[in-house]
């Protein structure tokens, strides 16, 4: 999810498209909760390990 925002920002701020900016932030921001989540060793969405 991390990835994919990132390839989101990039082509978001090369193509100037505000919209794949947008999305590639809020993945990167959710892709990051996710993994610290998963690393920590917290249950997400009743997986032991996200990742």
């Amino acid at each position: 999810m991390v990835i994919l925002g990132i390839i989101l920002l990039i082509i978001g701020f090369v193509a100037n498209i505000a919209i794949l900016w947008t999305i590639g932030i809020i993945l990167v921001v959710v892709g990051a909760v996710l993994w610290l989540l998963g690393s920590l060793g917290h249950a997400v969405f009743g997986r032991r390990h996200y990742w």
